[in-house]
């Protein structure tokens, strides 16, 4: 549209000289040619004082033509906007979905209430509620498995189900295989059996050079050879960063070039550690791969079940009894998201009607057909409505979640251990190692993850230099603070998501590209920098246990004295909490 649209918001007209008006309920469908035309007819015969549409500011700035508003930082990056964002995009897409199929625009009935309203120079209403308020509302209502659902539906969109099942299947299978082959087997006595019963030193160090170089080499791809950038981006890092360390690493066993900590005895453990976890993560691989494909089928027979449901026609999305259907059919799948999505806004559009009506206007009120039951309820009986406060601004999630939960335990686990150790009287020189390898470890697996989603170095160092502190403290996390960084370099808005939905919506264009394409979009790379630096601080903190402290357990006599020194830090605690009892 032309810069010239005036994007602001009207004013109402002066109130008229009676006591109190009517309002009429229009219910549309937002994708409907037959409810453009209806509300043009309507506007027209009954040419009431406030047209109403079911817009809040920001939309309908949008919709005109206006600049689309930035996200600020502080709306993206707090709790769990990010996903609430998801949540926006996904219904959003929904609609796009709609209109492509039928050719309406979305919104359609919306701007034709705005162009009737100022056709006949009547007085425009926007009435429902802010969007980012009701999305978060949304999404605290949403339990765990809702909330997986509806971003799968995205997925979904990107590509085929069986693609959706096997990508995910395959991923989740290797990234456990490994963690329990190479981490977990030891302590069950499985660890000599996945290491194929090698033990030649000589051999064991060679293939752990092979290890240690490959993750190394990885890290320094992403760390250090930004200039390769240009010749083919991440890829052509990744693989010569690979390349340097493989060739760095094999050279120094064979030659008996060992630095620091790097000895033979670290690569022989390594040799050992990548052999569990070749053998884990193939085993991993395959069994994702078969159950990756089981889920997938029975996606693919859901998305059938969809497909024939969107041959309903359109105009019947208007009828009382089709659309009754269907938010029963959205109940059933939340109830208290659709408290959220529906029954608050009902009521919050009801709230402005019968403010308009009591004023003295005659109001022709266009909204969502789903939404038309609801408000006239209210209108019959505004007693009825719930105090406004209650169904405006921000709330909570859910008090108790299993990721909050999580997060607890990881933070007491964390002091616990240190205390443990402290009140067993272990040098004050060992909790200063583990304490500076947990730093480290969390951080280049924090800041190597913000990378790997294209992150700028000052973002992912910022998030790689918090990540310790995030993984203590459940009230923060490190994608946080390098997404803030980031927006410093890469500002975004509302528009992002049509770009988005475009995208998703091409069917054609290989899942690949896709990727690729949704990478250039602001939104979407930023939301992957918070969830990807998130991600390598958890799995830094998942694994520091199984990785990194038997490394530092022979500082005291291995991870036998390590336990028993908890043990003992344990026995000293309670007699000194006896003692001050007694």
């Amino acid at each position: 549209m032309s810069d010239s649209v005036d994007a602001s918001v009207p004013d109402p007209p002066e109130p008229p000289d009676r006591d109190r008006g009517e309002v009429t309920v229009l219910g549309t469908a937002h994708v409907s040619q037959s409810s453009v035309e209806e509300v043009h007819e309507t506007v027209d015969r009954l040419r009431p004082d406030v047209v109403a549409v079911e817009l809040d500011e920001g939309r309908f700035r949008q919709m005109q033509g206006g600049t689309p508003e930035d996200i600020e930082a502080s709306d993206l990056l707090s709790g769990n906007t990010v996903f609430q964002f998801l949540a926006y995009w996904m219904l959003s897409y929904v609609q796009s979905r709609l209109g492509d199929r039928f050719d309406v625009e979305p919104g359609a009935d919306m701007r034709a209430g705005i162009e009737a309203a100022e056709r006949n120079g009547l007085g425009l209403a926007l009435v429902d509620r802010d969007i980012q308020v009701t999305i978060q509302r949304f999404w605290a209502r949403l339990s765990a498995g809702e909330k997986l659902r509806m971003v799968g539906g995205l997925a979904l969109g990107v590509t085929d189900p069986r693609t959706v099942g096997l990508s995910f299947g395959a991923g989740i299978g290797l990234f456990a295989g490994v963690v329990f082959a190479a981490f977990l087997a030891p302590f069950l006595g499985l660890g000599e059996t996945l290491a194929l019963g090698i033990t030649d030193p000589a051999t064991l160090a060679t293939v752990g050079a092979v290890g240690l170089g490959l993750v190394g080499g990885l890290l320094v791809g992403l760390l250090f050879l930004p200039s390769l950038e240009d010749v083919g981006g991440l890829p052509v890092r990744l693989l010569a960063g690979a390349g340097v360390g493989v060739g760095a690493a094999l050279a120094a066993v064979h030659t008996g070039t060992f630095v620091g900590p790097l000895d033979a005895a670290t690569f022989e453990n390594a040799g050992s550690l990548t052999l569990r976890g070749g053998v884990g993560g193939t085993a991993g691989l395959g069994v994702g791969v078969l159950l990756g494909g089981v889920v997938g089928v029975a996606l693919d027979a859901m998305a059938g079940d969809v497909e024939d449901v969107e041959e309903i026609d359109i105009e019947e999305l208007t009828d009382g009894d089709v659309v009754a259907a269907m938010m029963e059919e959205f109940r059933r799948f939340s109830p208290r998201g659709a408290e959220a999505l529906i029954d608050e806004r009902d009521a919050y559009i009801a709230h402005k009607l019968h403010g308009l009506r009591e004023s003295g206007y005659d109001v022709v009120a266009v909204v969502g057909a789903g939404h038309r039951e609801g408000i006239e309820r209210y209108l019959a009986d505004p007693d009825s409505l719930p105090p406004m406060e209650s169904i405006t601004g921000t709330e909570r999630g859910r008090r108790f979640s299993i990721a909050r939960a999580v997060s607890y335990l990881v933070m007491v686990g964390f002091v616990g251990f240190f205390v443990l150790l402290l009140m067993a009287g272990v040098r004050n020189t060992f909790l200063l190692q583990v304490f500076l390898a947990w730093v480290i470890f969390n951080g280049v697996l924090a800041f190597s993850f913000a990378r790997l989603a294209g992150a700028r170095l000052p973002s992912a160092g910022v998030g790689g230099a918090v990540a310790w502190l995030t993984s203590i403290n459940p009230l923060l996390a490190p994608g946080w603070f390098a997404g803030y960084v980031e927006l410093r370099y890469r500002p975004v808005n509302v528009g992002d998501i049509g770009r988005l939905n475009e995208i998703v919506g091409d069917t054609e264009r290989p899942v690949g590209e896709a990727f690729g394409e949704m990478f250039e979009v602001p939104l979407f790379r930023l939301i992957m920098i918070v969830a990807l630096t998130n991600v390598g601080s958890m799995i830094g903190t998942f694994l520091f246990a199984f990785a990194v402290l038997p490394w530092l357990a022979p500082e005291i006599g291995g991870v036998d004295a390590l336990m028993n020194e908890l043990l003992r830090g344990a026995r000293n605690s309670v007699e000194l909490i006896r003692g001050v009892i007694g």
